[in-house]
């Protein structure tokens, strides 16, 4: 009976014609026109700029910017700039000219080959979610996600197969959840030739303050230059979105290089701001999706005896602290998140989940109302960049799904948002898995009856008082929007990789022990 919990997978196909129909209503409205990327091979890197026209261009240029950052932090959006590209092809010159005219407290330049423990023991996006930028302000990628198609850097960064594998699904989602959320992203790829690399390559080598700069790999990537030319192509066709194209970048002539870039990040900031300024499209709200009622077919009645609570405690807790420390020693993950009604005794339950294991081996990360530094970031940021390294536990108390139920019940997230949020949540989840994250979710369930009881009692107890507030009664009057709400977050975001496990939990001893058992038999599985 303890083991008991919910098993409902959508149908894959539903949700990918639903993900698809909304991409088609995107193209229809013309919000993304279509770019398309010709082959590397087939460009003309002949391409050049006279020294005078370069110098009379690009000052007026650079001022020009520097009046669009000002635009950008009043329009209050945020601009991710990429810069990808073969090795010794010029990123590091190309961006000196374009931060030159900035005011540096409004942008960020990040370098993504740059390894650390934090990287490495981490979902490989990651690190990029925490460098994206504030609303208003510029973030520069020196590299980016987009370089785990190479060899060198797979094996640099310890990348399994299956994260290679899930590599174009992560990255497309990645960054359409961005440019669904305001974001400008604007990608550009220097190109050069194979013997323009090599020359290059030779006078940086010469050169004693530049040749650290010549790693083996940038070398043997000259070597094979025909295979990465075949990576870098397929990287650039299937990650070339409506939504995020990339820029192809002639730039065996640096000056040429420099003033195409100049000019294209020009172009699409003035674009967005122009967007901008434009009446609001009608959202796109889809009729929502058929989903099964969970929680009115589930008693939360179930109890246990207080002398098999105790036998059960000391049991589970002994065996959740040899697992964290196999957690550890194995170098895997998870992740626990625990949803339920106020009052259904998530704290106490965490407690219990936690009071035997090592506190260096695990966080709880308490969520409440974002602070202004979350709000100016797409919602899942303050998520992602909590997930724990690889030999850790991380627990949400309450989590991600905030977006699907509180704000979507009080109406703080217009349903356009939180409609696709499901898909984003799923996403996520997925990229989790994939690096290897055990990721359980629970929902603790109370009936109406006992969450009144407890409600009274808080309030009647001082010690207790502040467990209650005006908000909690505001949310119980709410309880049957909140239970369409649930059940259609459990119906669609319930995966074999990602499952929801209902918790009754009108005993407290039965709740603490299911999850304990729950928890402890999902580790024990996954790790063998």
């Amino acid at each position: 009976m303890l083991t008991r919990c919910l098993i409902f997978f959508p149908p894959k196909q539903k949700l990918m014609i639903y993900c698809q129909r909304i991409k088609c209503a995107l193209l229809e409205q013309n919000k993304f026109p279509l770019k398309v990327i010709p082959m590397l091979s087939e460009i003309d890197l002949n391409i050049s700029m006279e020294k005078s026209e370069y110098k009379e261009k690009i000052p007026k240029m650079q001022d020009e910017l520097a009046i669009l950052q000002q635009k950008v932090q009043q329009a209050n959006f945020p601009v991710v700039l990429v810069f990808e590209g073969w090795g010794a092809s010029g990123k590091g010159t190309a961006i000196s000219c374009v931060t030159n005219p900035l005011d540096p407290r409004y942008f960020d330049v990040r370098t993504a080959s740059k390894l650390t423990e934090d990287k490495l023991m981490r979902p490989f996006l990651w690190s990029f979610w925490s460098y994206l930028p504030k609303k208003g302000e510029i973030a520069i990628m020196d590299k980016s996600w987009h370089r785990i198609i190479l060899p060198s850097v797979r094996e640099d960064w310890k990348l399994s197969n299956k994260v290679v594998n899930s590599f174009y699904f992560d990255v497309n989602a990645f960054e359409r959840q961005l440019v669904d959320d305001g974001y400008l992203i604007i990608k550009f790829f220097l190109h050069i030739g194979k013997d323009a690399q090599r020359r290059r390559f030779k006078k940086l080598e010469k050169d004693a303050t530049a040749s650290w700069r010549i790693k083996p790999h940038d070398l043997a990537q000259n070597e094979n230059y025909e295979q990465n030319l075949h990576l870098f192509e397929k990287m650039l066709k299937a990650t070339s979105t409506p939504e995020s194209p990339w820029h192809i970048i002639e730039a065996e002539d640096k000056r040429y290089a420099n003033f195409k870039i100049m000019q294209t990040i020009i172009d699409k900031i003035n674009t967005k701001l122009n967007e901008a300024k434009q009446p609001p499209q009608p959202a796109i709200i889809l009729p929502t999706p058929s989903f099964s009622r969970h929680l009115q077919n589930i008693s939360p009645d179930e109890s246990m005896s207080d002398a098999e609570y105790k036998d059960e405690l000391d049991h589970y807790q002994t065996r959740m602290r040899k697992l964290c420390n196999k957690l550890y020693m194995t170098r895997r993950s998870a992740v626990v998140a625990y949803e339920g009604w106020d009052a259904a005794g998530k704290g106490g339950n965490i407690k219990r989940l936690t009071s035997a294991i090592d506190p260096r081996g695990f966080t709880v990360v308490p969520i409440g109302p974002p602070y202004p530094s979350e709000l100016a970031r797409h919602y899942l940021w303050r998520f992602m960049v909590k997930m724990p390294k690889d030999g850790h536990l991380t627990i949400f108390d309450r989590s991600w799904y905030g977006r699907v139920l509180i704000e979507r019940v009080d109406k703080l997230t217009p349903p356009h948002i939180w409609q696709r949020a499901y898909q984003e949540i799923n996403e996520m989840e997925q990229h989790l898995a994939n690096h290897g994250v055990i990721l359980l979710k629970f929902w603790l369930h109370i009936d109406k009856e006992e969450q009144l009881r407890r409600f009274e009692s808080r309030q009647n107890d001082p010690s207790k008082q502040h467990k209650i507030t005006e908000a909690d009664w505001t949310n119980r009057s709410k309880w049957d929007e909140y239970l369409d709400a649930i059940d259609e977050m459990i119906s669609r975001t319930h995966t074999p990789h990602a499952p929801w496990i209902i918790v009754e939990s009108n005993n407290k001893k039965y709740s603490r022990i299911k999850v304990l058992k729950t928890v402890t038999d999902a580790l024990d599985d996954a790790m063998g």
